[in-house]
C-alpha cells in the first residue's frame, strides 16, 4: 500500500512538473525568441538568460518562471 501511494505521489509530481514546464514553453517562447537568441538550450542556459532580462520579460512569463520556483 506505501509502494502505491509512494508511486501515486511521484506521478502526480512529475505531472506538475510537466505542467509547469508547459506553461514556461507556452508563455516563454516569445520572449526566448526576442530576449535569447543565438542562446543555446540546454545546461540551464535559457533560465539564465531570462532571469538577466527580468525587468524585459512578459508578465505571463514571468509568472511561469514563479510557478517553477514554487
Amino acid at each position: 500500500m506505501r509502494i502505491l501511494l509512494a508511486a501515486l505521489a511521484l506521478t502526480a509530481s512529475i505531472g506538475a512538473v510537466q505542467a509547469q514546464e508547459s506553461d514556461l514553453a507556452k508563455y516563454c517562447k516569445a520572449d526566448i525568441d526576442r530576449l535569447c537568441q543565438g542562446i543555446q538550450p540546454g545546461g540551464g542556459r535559457l533560465m539564465k538568460c531570462l532571469k538577466a532580462h527580468s525587468k524585459e520579460m512578459s508578465v505571463g512569463c514571468a509568472q511561469a518562471l514563479q510557478k517553477m520556483k514554487g
